[in-house]
């Protein structure tokens, strides 16, 4: 029976310690997760890849990188569950990236990093983005807030890309907000001067004026950006 089934994958120790690294919601590559399990590269992908049949876990492209996470909350809350049965105390998820990139920096035409992160889940959480088979879309309530601070969303519509998509966060794990709208985005907080591009590298500083701006302007009045 399924039950039996997920069990068991669960049971595997090198599985259990991935799926149980999973849990801080950040996605990770199969050669991060060799590494919690304690297992070679061949061994893992084994692992990842009976998990992923039996739906414990999702696997995303970004660019040339696939990375893995929880197929869901239900996996989470599951597990969370185990955890406080054994009594085990999980690790917080800790980037090796740069503070300067972390914070914000762009990603080809969109924002990321925490700024564009904390954005994502301001406006997943308030239901103006909308899971539409991978991709998103926009609530009437979530037009009408984007309207009013700057975004001329119609038009992005008619584009020839995709309107809006997450886009995994390489150094948080985490989606930030991709395509048309994620474009134009990055184009209005530049245009206010919320975030300044840096002329030599990939990094965008977030004048605290502005930051308190761009807060204000999303409804993010008590939740800081910044790690």
């Amino acid at each position: 029976m399924n039950l039996a089934r997920l069990a068991g994958a669960i049971a595997e120790p090198a599985r259990a310690r991935m799926l149980c690294s999973l849990l801080d919601g950040h996605a990770r590559t199969s050669t991060e997760l060799s590494v919690v399990a304690d297992v070679s590269p061949s061994t893992a992908s084994a692992h990842l890849a009976r998990l992923k049949d039996d739906g414990l876990l999702l696997q995303h492209a970004q660019g040339k990188h696939r990375y893995y996470s929880l197929a869901g909350p239900d996996v989470a809350a599951a597990l969370e569950a185990l955890l406080v049965v054994a009594g085990v105390p999980r690790a917080p998820f800790r980037s090796n990236t740069p503070d300067r990139l972390r914070h914000a920096r762009t990603c080809y035409d969109h924002m990321a990093g925490t700024v564009a992160v904390a954005l994502h889940d301001r406006f997943t959480a308030a239901g103006w983005l909308v899971e539409a088979d991978g991709d998103y879309a926009l609530s009437n309530e979530g037009e009408a807030a984007l309207a009013a601070a700057g975004i001329d969303v119609p038009p992005l519509r008619k584009l020839r890309r995709r309107f809006a998509c997450p886009c995994l966060d390489w150094s948080e794990r985490k989606p930030h907000l991709g395509g048309a709208l994620g474009a134009a985005l990055l184009r209005l907080a530049l245009q206010k001067g919320w975030v300044e591009q840096d002329l030599d590298s990939r990094a965008l500083a977030v004048p605290a004026r502005g930051r308190r701006r761009m807060l204000a302007t999303f409804g993010i009045l008590d939740e800081p950006l910044a790690p």
